[in-house]
């Protein structure tokens, strides 16, 4: 196929690269935007286990679904593909970096980090970020989320240890100008999609994708404003190669096509189609990005040698409360995030390094699950319910309404209603570092360089079980030293020059004008909150250089 120029070519659809996409394409700038995955309409996610089983990525294997994990030294990985990026599977909390938290550490070794940007610098950008995606709090003085249960154990968990406790800005919509589950939300022509959104049902299915489009993911906001002002976006192209030639860049794709869902196929067989562009943006995220540009490193000899450095997983780690004896939790009631506790960190106020900690949710079906893990009980009920009822033949007991036998049949159901997880994040040592093995990405990165702070958070967590009356267990693979983050950041940081980072403060690749960086993996440290809104934020920001250069 013949090459195709562009002002601006964006990799990625994430909140770096819709952010990216959409301000370009405002500015009149011919931009296209290359998405892996494909699209997510209403009612489109996975629900069955058949769907399931095919939910994740991998097209070698014929997997063209939702979910791409990783497995490094010291930690999975979970991340997205589609077109949405990570907005399409994250828990639509919209955090600020606490002020402080923008660190300007030395020396340069370990868990160094200098954040070259500040609270300030990004504060306008967090606002407009914020209104793009829809971010309001969860309203939970009005009925029925006044009836959220895990939200009052969370108040009151807070309330016990005197622990900071509020609802975040969460990017939902309820419904407006009165919340009300289930309402028609705007119009099908609002979105890219062109379907019918509704307001969010409390059906705890945020990360598994939502199926109603109460989610503001950026398929609904900053790519259907991108669309709406010309930009091209194509989903189902992988990029596999990127260059630089006669003062362009070039970037290689190949399409993934519908009916090869199912098939095993080699990526290596694809065609491959070229685009050219002033501009090019990568916004794969901190996995996809970083490998991209290890990969292709030969074509842009000047990169910093911080390429692949400053990793972390954002202080992720996932608690589960179980077998809560006086309250009810209920977790597949509401999103999957309502509310958060703030343990601040010694540069404001507290103790070692800061943490936030955060009621989880999970789908209705996971409590059944949950119910019927230990066959023994359900199994005893019933063989109980069977004797009781020969029992009534033989004896010719005229009672006849079995409802209560039948509700006993259930058992006490605390094994999903005395159920809540626990999301901990915060600022751990960014000291990872990533390089390819044998053509793959590998990451060398440990828990025990940041065993403080992992013992701040364990501890808080556990105050929070004690406080529901219940017990706290952790990801089994905790007792490895591994964790698993859905928030992997680094491998491009930001620095003030070359010897200390990758992307200079407007997210441009030192040496390399019109190369752009706009993702998780320019973060210098953990952001400590939920990242999403820092990294829609600093797009924002970088999105001004890109117009310039594109120009």
């Amino acid at each position: 196929m013949a090459d195709e120029e562009f002002d601006a070519i964006v990799v990625g659809s994430g909140f770096g690269g819709a952010v990216s996409a959409c301000r370009l394409a405002e500015a009149k700038r011919r931009v296209v935007v290359l998405e892996r995955g494909k699209r997510y309409p209403p009612g489109s996610f996975a629900r069955s286990p058949r769907e399931m089983a095919a939910n994740f990525w991998d097209p070698r294997q014929g997997l063209h679904g939702l979910f791409d994990i990783w497995s490094f030294r010291g930690l999975e990985a979970v991340v997205a593909s589609g077109l949405g990026g990570g907005s399409l599977i994250y828990a639509n909390v919209l955090l600020r970096k606490p002020e402080q938290w923008f660190v300007q550490e030395s020396p340069r070794a370990g868990g160094y980090e200098h954040w070259p940007v500040s609270r300030a610098d990004l504060d306008p950008h967090y606002e407009t970020a914020e209104r793009m995606l829809g971010g309001t709090p969860y309203p939970f003085d009005r009925d029925p989320y006044a009836r959220t249960p895990k939200t009052l154990a969370m108040q009151s968990a807070a309330r016990r240890h005197g622990t900071d406790w509020f609802l975040p800005k969460l990017a939902v919509s309820f419904g407006t100008p009165d919340p009300v589950p289930g309402i028609p939300v705007g119009v099908p022509e609002d979105n890219l999609h062109r379907r019918q959104r509704y307001a969010c049902r409390l059906c705890g299915e945020c990360d598994i994708g939502c199926n109603y489009g109460s989610k503001n993911t950026t398929d609904y906001n900053y790519l259907s404003v991108a669309e709406e002002h010309g930009a091209c976006i194509r989903d189902r192209c992988e990029v596999r190669r990127i260059d630089r030639e006669n003062g362009r860049f070039v970037v290689e794709f190949v399409r993934h096509r519908p009916e090869d869902e199912g098939v095993p196929r080699d990526p290596a067989s694809l065609p491959v189609e070229t685009l050219r562009s002033k501009v090019l943006v990568l916004s794969a995220g901190a996995l996809g990005s970083p490998f991209l540009l290890l990969k292709c490193r030969s074509a842009f000899p000047l990169l910093s040698s911080q390429l692949g450095t400053r990793f972390c997983g954002n202080g992720d780690l996932l608690g589960l409360v179980t077998g809560s004896r006086s309250r009810v939790l209920d977790p597949s009631c509401g999103p999957v995030i309502t509310s958060t506790m703030h343990h601040p960190d010694a540069l404001d106020g507290g103790e070692g390094r800061g943490f936030f900690v955060q009621d989880g949710g999970y789908p209705g079906f996971i409590g059944w699950m949950l119910e019927t893990a230990h066959a023994w009980g359900p199994a005893h009920r019933a063989v109980r319910l069977v004797l009781t009822r020969v029992l009534d033949q033989v004896t010719d007991e005229p009672r006849s309404q079995l409802s209560a036998r039948l509700a006993a049949l259930l058992g006490r159901t605390r094994a999903s209603a005395g159920t809540l997880p626990l999301l901990g994040m915060g600022r751990d040592v960014p000291d990872g570092r990533m390089r390819l093995r044998n053509g793959w990405l590998d990451i060398d990165w440990t828990t025990a360089t940041s065993a403080g702070y992992f013992a701040g958070l364990l501890a808080a967590m556990q105050d929070v079980a004690s406080a529901l009356d219940s017990r706290l267990k952790l990801n089994p693979t905790w007792w490895l030293g591994r964790v698993v983050t859905v928030h992997p950041l680094g491998g491009c940081p930001m620095g003030r020059d070359v010897r200390e980072g990758v992307v200079d403060d407007h997210g441009e690749v030192f040496g390399y004008p019109g190369l752009f960086v706009a993702d998780g993996s320019v973060m210098p440290g953990p952001v400590g909150s939920n990242p999403a809104l820092t990294i829609a934020a600093l797009a924002e920001r970088f999105s001004t250089r890109m117009i310039e250069r594109s120009g």
